[in-house]
């Protein structure tokens, strides 16, 4: 493909990817940055693409944000949920930190679906397409998640 070709098709398809990448990660520069990286990819197999590439394009941006999202630092697991214990029990720091053990030791899509919905207070939309799945099963794998966090914590408080 030659500069000219691949330089109209990327012009054309830009605005798209930063659509799919704004949607994903929420920021207007990492959306650049992703979808920079997104056409720098491209231009390296630019002698294998064919026309229209709009659909690998979208593929890859979508695949980089995934990434980026996935490297991101693990979320703080208490930050706003300490003003929901009340300061007149003096078990308090225990009992969040029974809490958090038995949310660490439930399955990693659970926990991050745990996590996603009730820390950060992200809507269960949200939570589907940054997951790749259907707003159905990660309301399944939330009312899961709370029941197996309800059962261990019940068990663990008769002992």
């Amino acid at each position: 493909m030659e500069a000219e070709t691949f330089q109209h098709e990327a012009s054309r398809v830009r605005p798209h990817l930063l659509l799919i990448a704004r949607r994903h990660v929420g920021s207007e520069e990492e959306s650049e940055d992703i979808v920079q990286d997104c056409l720098l990819r491209m231009w390296t197999m630019r002698d294998q693409l064919s026309l229209p590439f709009e659909a690998l394009a979208a593929t890859i941006t979508r695949n980089l944000c995934i990434d980026r999202i996935r490297s991101r630092p693990p979320v703080s697991p208490l930050k706003g949920m300490e003003a929901d214990v009340p300061d007149t029990d003096e078990g308090h720091p225990e009992r969040i930190e029974r809490m958090m053990n038995i949310v660490r030791a439930l399955p990693d899509m659970q926990q991050i679906i745990l996590r996603l919905r009730h820390i950060e207070g992200m809507e269960m939309k949200e939570i589907a397409r940054l997951t790749g799945s259907t707003e159905v099963a990660v309301r399944k794998a939330l009312s899961r998640a709370r029941m197996a966090v309800k059962k261990q914590y019940m068990r663990r408080k008769e002992e």
